[in-house]
């Protein structure tokens, strides 16, 4: 016997937690999870953060609507504050100024306050910076940290709260068309039907895809090793979160301590990914050349998936090639700050609802989420 449901949302990360939670408003909704807890990989591995000047135009366009929800939520949804502040600073070594007069030229629209340093004023922002290996800085001052257990955690309370469904260990393994749309079934041995499926799988988002005859749009699951660092005898009070403009690392206080990454982004299956030695080694070197820390040991290293379409663009809209199919992927390292605005977009969308005015305003064109863009299609009726 299936059991039905409005909405299918397959995936219970950030993303399907919070689009299930918006189409529970109006519809019957089910969340699948694979695992045996929720946000097991990329989500419950982010170092989680609202960066207004991170990422492409969409993505920043995103994470402008979300910010009043994450600094403002609705109110009993959450048990605890959601951000509070950090402070971004992105700064250059010896021939690197361009870059971030690039930077600045990019984002200068969206985030306004993000604003360039001479040398004097960067060495100020950070005084862990080594005076003779800086050249200059950007800080983005309204940068936030963001609890991401509360924020998930809030997202999941309050889909049960709206009659919501979330079941897990149940790996979908099967999907075929019915009358009443879709029928998958879990390797829990359970079948659910409905009108609509929405993929939010993360990293398997293809074969999910592929479950529902639908093509790969070529999602790329990119690992990102993490690593802590001690920072015994270092005041960390006011020490921003620092990244190189050449992306060879970043790092932010958490506690006594500085949460670390080389950003790397090597392609890896779906999966448990593992820290890369080599590159918290590479790191190390990258955060001792250019600062005064002097690095020489870590703690806690683990690694998690960021999950790119091609253009490293959120993939949020109708399947060309599979009725009632709803593309959720590719949120990449953003999932956490485009949350909010994205899962509103999308449940508008799956609702038949205008683009909520917060988002049209920041977001353009929505059609440069759309799926469509990797295949001529015709529109979907």
């Amino acid at each position: 016997m299936s059991n039905p449901f409005d909405a299918i949302v397959i995936g219970g990360g950030i993303a399907g937690v919070s689009l299930a939670y918006e189409l529970a408003s109006e519809r019957t909704v089910v969340l699948l999870e694979a695992e045996s807890t929720l946000a097991h990989h990329t989500t419950g591995r982010s170092a989680a953060t609202w960066l207004g000047t991170y990422g492409n135009e969409p993505v920043r366009a995103l994470a402008a609507a979300s910010r009043s929800f994450l600094v403002e939520p609705p109110e009993a949804m959450f048990e605890a504050p959601l951000t509070k502040p950090l402070g971004l600073l992105y700064v250059a070594g010896l021939g690197q100024s361009a870059a971030l007069r690039a930077l600045h030229r990019s984002v200068a629209e969206l985030t306004p306050e993000a604003q360039l340093l001479d040398r004097q004023e960067t060495l100020a922002a950070n005084r862990l910076l080594h005076p003779e290996r800086i050249e200059g800085g950007l800080i983005e001052p309204g940068a936030m940290d963001v609890d991401v257990n509360e924020l998930h955690a809030g997202y999941a309370r309050a889909l049960r709260r709206r009659g919501g469904q979330i079941v897990t260990r149940s790996r979908v393994i099967a999907a075929e068309r019915v009358s009443t749309g879709w029928r998958v079934t879990t390797s829990a041995g359970d079948t659910y039907t409905s009108p609509v499926v929405v993929n939010a799988a993360g990293a398997w988002v293809d074969e999910v895809a592929a479950l529902h005859g639908a093509a790969p749009i070529g999602v790329r699951p990119l690992r990102r090793t993490m690593f802590a660092a001690p920072a015994d005898g270092v005041d960390l009070a006011s020490v921003p979160m620092t990244f190189a403009i050449d992306h060879s690392f970043y790092f932010k206080p958490e506690g006594p301590q500085l949460l670390c990454s080389p950003q790397d982004e090597t392609l890896s299956p779906p999966g448990d990914a593992k820290p890369d030695e080599l590159e918290i080694a590479r790191a190390i070197e990258a955060i001792n050349e250019i600062t005064t820390l002097n690095i020489r040991h870590v703690r806690s290293p683990w690694a998690g998936l960021r999950t790119f379409a091609p253009d490293s663009t959120p993939v949020v809209g109708w399947a060309a090639d599979a009725d009632d199919l709803y593309w959720y992927a590719g949120q990449g390292g953003y999932g956490i700050q485009i949350g909010p605005a994205m899962a509103r977009f999308a449940a508008a969308e799956i609702l038949g609802h205008p683009v909520p005015p917060d988002i049209a305003a920041t977001l353009s064109d929505p059609s440069v989420l759309s799926p469509r863009r990797f295949a001529a299609a015709p529109a979907r009726s």
